[in-house]
């Protein structure tokens, strides 16, 4: 249970003290704008208030006066917003290179998945005040009508079908669910939801009124459609085909760091030109053995160097474990890249990389690559023992040659609270060791990655240590 930087050992949570800086080093600038996100919120309403505006100008308004009428009209506004929420949806996990960069992909999921539960919610909502309204004007049982709605009516059975493979993406979504499922597993059920939505499209079109009584809303609704349908189709397939011929890698070496741990070095052709930079992440699929189709979200664990890519991965068990059998010179195919947690976000001078476990890999890799000065990197580094340290001596090998300040912190974590301290630092609240450790990170920009927990309670004293939320840069080790 020890904190040490470098090779020395620090009192009690004390911070390392900082070289003298040099003359600065220019910074890159920003790979992206904080109006990018301010943009890409602004369409995202924008597409529902033109929905709404669409209904309006219908003349649903008029339709709220009578029972039967009214609740058929909410029902029809309720199916619409249902509709563009889902092409929303699709677009936000569409790997749209500038919503990437943007957002990343831990938020980019969190949004998914609240617009996938809004969407699917009104949906259910259309469905309901759809039957009710029609077995109200014909006289009819609720169930009664929804069977001769499902029928009769044509498209139905495919919007039948597509609101069931929704609802099984929805459920296994769940995160009681997902702790079931191999992230393998629940990736593939996911796919269906793209089947889904492509069976919901002729119920639209053929019985959806709304979506062809007027030559703006065809417009609109097919220019929707056709945008979903081609992002997917460029960076969900086209690319990662594209990337993976252009760049042929293949397995070089297959190395164990420690107990568990295995590091996979890739060469290949003109890696120079893939649009990859280090703390990203990128979805490998080894093309030997079984288990060949199933992607794996792993991380960089070293900065690319344009003629070879590694990552780290902890044997957890299943597929990850399989790493360790593959051999030298097998095929590799790629999506990606993706993650926020890059040089690109960079805003300040200053920068504190807070790792825990298996989360180091990414942030090693930022060590290496962040453009700094002797005492403008901080990384620290938790771990359960020194055992579990991992690149510890290509660590300080980075921090001798750049100058940046390395704060080992080992232990076992304080079991009766949420915390990231190790049991012997239980007097100090997360704040105050943290401010111990860099005492003015809240002029830094802090990239954090770890396991869901440790990220939450680190992210929570970076905050509550004055960094502004828009300078917190994460990844969760989670899905």
């Amino acid at each position: 249970m020890t904190m040490t930087s470098r090779h020395r050992p620090l009192p009690a949570l004390a911070a390392p003290v900082s070289p003298p800086v040099a003359q600065p080093t220019p910074l890159r600038p920003s790979a992206t704008q904080p109006w990018h996100r301010d943009v890409i919120g602004l369409l995202t309403w924008a597409s529902v208030l033109v929905v709404v505006a669409l209904w309006v100008s219908d003349g649903q308004l008029q339709e709220l006066g009578g029972w039967a009428s009214g609740v058929n009209s909410i029902g029809r506004l309720a199916g619409l917003v249902s509709a563009d929420l889902l092409l929303i949806q699709v677009l936000l996990m569409a790997r749209l290179p500038l919503v990437e960069r943007t957002y990343g992909q831990d938020e980019l999921a969190r949004r998914h998945r609240l617009v996938g539960f809004t969407s699917l919610n009104l949906m259910v909502v259309h469905i309901l005040l759809i039957t009710l309204g029609y077995a109200s004007q014909d006289g009819k049982n609720p169930f009664a009508e929804l069977w001769d709605l499902v029928v009769d009516y044509p498209g139905m059975l495919l919007a039948a079908a597509a609101t069931v493979l929704l609802v099984m993406v929805a459920v296994t979504s769940i995160k009681r669910s997902r702790r079931k499922l191999r992230y393998e597993s629940w990736h593939l059920l996911h796919l269906y939801a793209y089947l889904g939505v492509g069976l919901a499209l002729p119920h639209q079109l053929w019985t959806g009124e709304d979506f062809l009584t007027h030559w703006f809303a065809t417009v609109y609704w097919w220019s929707l459609w056709i945008a979903a349908a081609a992002a997917i189709l460029v960076f969900r397939v086209g690319l990662p085909i594209y990337r993976t011929v252009r760049h042929d890698l293949r397995v070089a070496s297959v190395v164990e760091e420690g107990p568990g741990i295995i590091s996979v070095t890739m060469t290949g052709r003109h890696l120079h030109r893939l649009p990859v930079a280090a703390g990203q992440f990128l979805i490998w699929r080894f093309l030997s053995g079984p288990g060949r189709t199933r992607g794996h979200p792993y991380s960089l664990s070293a900065a690319p160097t344009g003629s070879s890519l590694r990552i780290t991965v902890k044997d957890l068990g299943d597929d990850s474990g399989a790493l360790r059998h593959i051999r030298p010179g097998s095929r590799v195919a790629i999506e990606g890249p993706f993650g926020r947690l890059h040089p690109g976000v960079r805003t300040r001078r200053k920068v504190t990389l807070l790792a825990s476990g298996i989360g180091v890999t990414p942030l090693r890799g930022l060590l290496e690559a962040l453009p700094q000065d002797p005492g403008d990197v901080t990384l620290v580094y938790r771990a359960s023992s020194e055992q579990d340290v991992v690149f510890r001596r290509e660590i300080e090998l980075l921090s001798a040659a750049t100058g940046a300040r390395v704060v080992f912190v080992l232990g076992n974590r304080i079991a009766d609270r949420s915390t990231w301290l190790p049991q012997y630092a239980a007097h100090l609240s997360d704040v105050e060791a943290l401010v111990r450790l860099v005492p003015d990170i809240a002029e830094h920009d802090v990239y954090v990655c770890g396991a869901q927990g440790w990220v939450d309670s680190m992210k929570a004293a970076a905050l509550d240590a004055g960094v502004p939320q828009r300078h917190i840069h994460e990844e969760r080790f989670s899905w």
